[in-house]
Parts: structure tokens; C-alpha cells; sequence
């Protein structure tokens, strides 16, 4: 309990002030861009997410796990993998940029050259993360990461109160980002280096957990390429608005995985099975209280800060019943990844289902519902994704009581 209490307490003070700080950027985003803007803004930066997953994304969680029971050597050639791994990413940004010129649209175009320098770097440092937190330095992950996401917000804001300028703004998001991630990664190997310890099976697990995932984080962008696509840029900047509330109220349970898997790591499935069971039950009635009341204050939240997406509200309060669902899954999450290495290789692409049934719900909602069609795609997915955990976690059970006897 005292363990949780501090660790809790410092990953929920980073994401408050974390999550305070974005939403005071949404607030300048929202009444000094025009919506075409910030749509063509959120749409770049959905297909750098998908860019970056050429960064191997898996090998963060491969490497907190490997840290968390002592296999603290394999931090520095996750490291080099990524970043080899990202310099594909930085390619099929300049090919991309090559696409949009050639067909007349030069703002693509030179938004796509602009980050692809930084696309190799800017998500492979952060990898210093899951050094931090497989170590329990839960206080000074968090405290890097608040400074760097007020950091990067406080430039925003500033670029943003200077010029609407999509290229400049482009270019101090990913800037920033890249600059605050190469010093805490140099400060946190200085002042806490990993040992010597290592663990053979990381690597390739890193390598295999973020193929089979690739799909999903595939559907963690796409909504917006889709909306962008067939509804338009402003459209765009509406379902985002509509999200970013939600977003941020899941984000601060989002660190509850990482509190409990060093934990949890050191125990059985059986004992992790009997928390479990209590746990989803309690998160899932405060997931629906949090969500009935967030449709109630949705329609006051955007009349004083975001007047100009009033007509988000209504999309806003149903995606606000992803928290009912999100919130129980942030516990099965954690007692999963502690026993990473008990799931069979080929039932990992059972991940891949939510996303394949979201894809095929939105595509076919999109053109009919509009945003409200993406929306619904999402709750199909997330409820998905509750069976499809259940599954792998009741053959993680069966490979550890097998492996006991």
C-alpha cells in the first residue's frame, strides 16, 4: 500500500499537471487557429503516428518489463534498434512529402518534409521512460515527463499566440518534443545507468509484440485520417475537439499499468487472478459515474472554453462512455504485461481483432453517421478488446499452472 501511495501519487501529480497543461493549449488551439488549420494540423500528426511505429512501439513495454525483474542491459540496444528502425520512418515521410507535391498539394508536402527529420528520434527517446519506471522511479519519471510536456505545450502556446502558421508550428512541436526527450535521456543514463544484466528473449519479444501491434496502433491514428479523408479538414477539427476532454480524464488513470506491473511481476497468476476479479468489477462502476457525469458538465465545459465547437457536445457525451470501458481494462493491462513472456507468439495477433472490427466499423459508419459513426466504432472495439483479454489472460493462467507442475 505504501508502495502504491507514493507511485500513485507522483504519476497522478505528472498527469494532472500534464493533462492541465494540454488542456490550456486546447484552449488557445481552439479560439486562435481557424478549424481548417488545426484540422490539417491533427492530420499530420495522425500519420506521424503511424509513422513512428516503424520505431518499434513494443519495445518500449518489453524493455520496462526486462527492467522491472533486473534484466537492466538491454536498455541501450533497444535503444540503437529503434532508432535504425525509425530512419524508415523519416524515409516514408519524404516519400509521402514527394506524393502530396506532385499532386499539387504543397502544404502536405512541406508539412511531411518538415518532420521527417525528426521522426527517427522523437519517439525512440523516449524510451528512458521504461528504464525509470522499471527501476519504481516512478517520482522522477514523472517529473521529467511533466516538464517536458509543459515544456513543449508553453512553446506551442507561445508560437501559436505569435503566428498561425501551420509549418511553424509543426516544426516547434516536433523540435521541442525531440530536444526535451534527447536531455532527460542523457540526464537519466547519467544519473541512472542501467546494469549489466540482460535477457536474451527482450529484443526479439520487443521486435514481435510491435508487429503484431502494428495494427493496432494503425487504429490509434487512422480515426482522423478517415474523417480528414471523407468529412474534410474541419470536420476533423471538430471530432478532435469532441475526444480531447475524454482523452485527458483517461489519461490520468493511464499510469496505473506502470504502477503495477513491477509489482505484479513478482507474482503468480493465481494471486494477480484474485485482485483481478475484485478490481475490474470497482473500476468499471467509477468508470460510469465519471462518464454520466462528464455528459451532464460537457454542455458548460464548451460554451466557456471551446465556443466555437459547440456542435462537439453531443459527440463528446457518447464518447465519454469509453471510460466505462477503458478504465477496468488499465488493471487487466498491467496483470497481462507482467506475464508478457507465458503468451504464445501466435495468440499475440488476437490484438489485433479490436482494431480489425474498428476499422470495418468505421469504414463503413464513416460515409453514413459521419464522425458519430467513428465514435461508435470505438465503443464496438473497446468492448472487443475487454474479450479478447479475457482469452489471453486465461491461457496465460493455464501456460504458468502448466509450467509449475
Amino acid at each position: 500500500m505504501v508502495y502504491f501511495a507514493r507511485g500513485g501519487f507522483w504519476l497522478t501529480l505528472g498527469q494532472i499537471a500534464s493533462s492541465i497543461s494540454v488542456f490550456l493549449l486546447a484552449i488557445v488551439f481552439a479560439n486562435l487557429l481557424p478549424p481548417d488549420t488545426y484540422g490539417i494540423y491533427k492530420y499530420v500528426l495522425s500519420i506521424a503516428g503511424i509513422l513512428t511505429i516503424l520505431t518499434l512501439r513494443g519495445m518500449d513495454q518489453a524493455v520496462f518489463h526486462a527492467v522491472a525483474r533486473g534484466f537492466e542491459g538491454v536498455f541501450f540496444g533497444a535503444v540503437k534498434i529503434k532508432i535504425k528502425w525509425g530512419l524508415l520512418s523519416a524515409i516514408a515521410s519524404i516519400a509521402l512529402s514527394a506524393y502530396y507535391y506532385f499532386n499539387g498539394n504543397n502544404t502536405l508536402a512541406l508539412s511531411f518534409l518538415i518532420i521527417a527529420g525528426f521522426l527517427p528520434l522523437v519517439d525512440s527517446l523516449d524510451i528512458y521512460h521504461a528504464l525509470l519506471r522499471g527501476k519504481k522511479l516512478f517520482d522522477i519519471s514523472s517529473i521529467y515527463g511533466s516538464l517536458s510536456q509543459v515544456g513543449s505545450v508553453a512553446s506551442l502556446v507561445i508560437t501559436v499566440l505569435i503566428t498561425q502558421n501551420l509549418f511553424a508550428i509543426l516544426l516547434v512541436y516536433f523540435g521541442t518534443w525531440t530536444i526535451i526527450r534527447f536531455v532527460f535521456f542523457i540526464i537519466t543514463i547519467k544519473k541512472h545507468p542501467p546494469n549489466q544484466n540482460c535477457d536474451p528473449k527482450t529484443i526479439n519479444y520487443g521486435k514481435r509484440t510491435s508487429f503484431v501491434n502494428i495494427l493496432d496502433a494503425l487504429v490509434s491514428s487512422v480515426d482522423g485520417i478517415l474523417i480528414f479523408h471523407y468529412l474534410g479538414a474541419v470536420n476533423l477539427a471538430i471530432y478532435s475537439f469532441a475526444i480531447a476532454p475524454i482523452s485527458q480524464l483517461k489519461s490520468l488513470t493511464g499510469h496505473l499499468p506502470s504502477l503495477a506491473l513491477p509489482k505484479l511481476a513478482t507474482r503468480s497468476a493465481e494471486e494477480i487472478n484474485g485482485l483481478l476479479k475484485k478490481r475490474f468489477a470497482t473500476l468499471f462502476i467509477i468508470g460510469i459515474i465519471i462518464s454520466l457525469l462528464y455528459i451532464i458538465a460537457a454542455p458548460y465545459i464548451y460554451q466557456i472554453f471551446f465556443p466555437k465547437y459547440i456542435n462537439a457536445v453531443f459527440l463528446s457525451q457518447i464518447f465519454s462512455l469509453t471510460i466505462a470501458l477503458a478504465l477496468p481494462q488499465t488493471i487487466f493491462s498491467a496483470s497481462i504485461s507482467s506475464k508478457l513472456t507465458l503468451i504464445p507468439p501466435k495468440m499475440l495477433y488476437l490484438w489485433n481483432l479490436p482494431g480489425v472490427i474498428f476499422l470495418i466499423f468505421a469504414l463503413v459508419f464513416v460515409t453514413k453517421l459521419g464522425i458519430l459513426g467513428v465514435i461508435i466504432g470505438r465503443l464496438i472495439s473497446l468492448i472487443a478488446g475487454l474479450i479478447v483479454n479475457l482469452i489471453v489472460w486465461k491461457k496465460i493462467k493455464k501456460v504458468e499452472a502448466i509450467n509449475l507442475s
